[in-house]
């Protein structure tokens, strides 16, 4: 691990050592063990796992060549060891009779796809290069984030691009309005999930013509995205809401299901100070920012990732948005009757 500067906390590369030996345990003891426990129960019952959250994002936007100053991100053995071990991963959990989907962050992330800053299209042509299409369903977005679903897909992708004050005619068009946080005025075309899946789709077919993913979106943190403080806080934070309870009813036939696929209630990261106290050796600088929960005088500290946190399930529930539950709320009878 870097011991000081911009990179503190994070590896460093050993040039030329390609992330060989952390490949190899990647899959001797993670991989391996994995498909072997699903290959024991994918007969009995399906079977759907979600690849690597943020892993290739981090591809297109925090390499060297994108962040080349001050930068805590990919090193080129990041690089090496995100594309050889997620091949593995989804060659070896498909053989074992998983149905699979390799996350692709989120609109908000890499829904600008213009031309000469075309990020949708990158992260197609990662995925093209991997060569995995034939071992995956599709994608998964929003994983663990708070954008928005939206309601209704545009009529041609990038349609809201641009925005009104840019003189760009789609703007007023119904698909454009649920945008929170203002990325149509960037010249986002994934201003929503709705939208971004659209984008994604495109930019896969072009990469990988006859290839046509399914997708699904994390609706666990999404139900209140008007509320949030600011948008670039990914750091729990303030105003959010659990989104749509699981679903298969989406707004786009290519969208398989709406799902909570990261735990409401389960920290992004600590604050400085542990709700136990003492320093948090995982602090993230940007789990301080005033719009992330246990950074005002009297909220609690926030835990370490991963683990709950009582005070942001709180806010999660009072602004909830759960859509249709009663599929939650019908009498399906008695599971079996126990034998004496």
């Amino acid at each position: 691990m870097n011991p000081s500067g911009s990179n503190k906390g994070f590896y460093r590369e050993v040039a030329g050592a390609n992330c060989a030996d952390g490949l190899a345990e990647y899959r001797q003891e993670y991989i391996d063990p994995f498909a072997d426990v699903v290959s024991q129960y994918s007969d009995r019952v399906p079977i759907v796992l979600i690849i690597e959250p943020d892993s290739l994002g981090n591809m297109v936007t925090n390499m060297p060549d994108e962040r080349p100053n001050s930068y805590r991100g990919c090193h080129r053995e990041t690089q090496t060891a995100y594309e050889e071990g997620i091949k593995y991963a989804t060659e070896k959990l498909s053989a074992a009779g998983a149905t699979l989907y390799v996350d692709a962050a989120h609109g908000g992330w890499l829904g600008w796809a213009n031309p000469g800053a075309d990020k949708t299209g990158t992260f197609a042509k990662i995925i093209a290069n991997l060569n995995i299409q034939d071992y995956i369903r599709g994608f998964a977005t929003n994983v663990a984030n708070y954008q928005p679903v939206g309601e209704l897909v545009c009529p041609v992708a990038g349609t809201c691009r641009g925005g009104a004050d840019r003189g760009f005619a789609g703007a007023e068009h119904p698909c454009c309005q649920d945008d929170p946080c203002g990325l149509e005025s960037e010249w986002n075309w994934g201003h929503n999930e709705v939208n971004y899946v659209d984008i994604l789709d495109l930019r896969m077919q072009e990469a990988m013509p006859g290839f046509k993913p399914a997708f699904i979106v994390d609706t666990g943190r999404n139900g209140a995205p008007e509320k949030r403080e600011d948008c670039s806080a990914w750091c729990n934070p303030r105003g959010a809401g659990i989104g749509s309870a699981p679903t298969t009813k989406t707004a786009d036939s290519r969208i398989d299901a709406y799902f909570w696929l990261k735990t409401p209630g389960e920290s992004d990261g600590c604050t400085e100070e542990l709700p136990e106290g003492g320093k948090c050796p995982r602090f993230d600088h940007d789990c301080a920012d005033p719009a992330s929960l246990g950074n005002k005088i009297g909220e609690p500290r926030a835990p370490e990732a991963g683990i709950w946190f009582d005070y942001q399930m709180e806010e999660l529930a009072a602004n909830a948005k759960l859509g249709d539950t009663s599929s939650f709320q019908e009498d399906r009878g008695s599971c079996g009757t126990v034998q004496q």
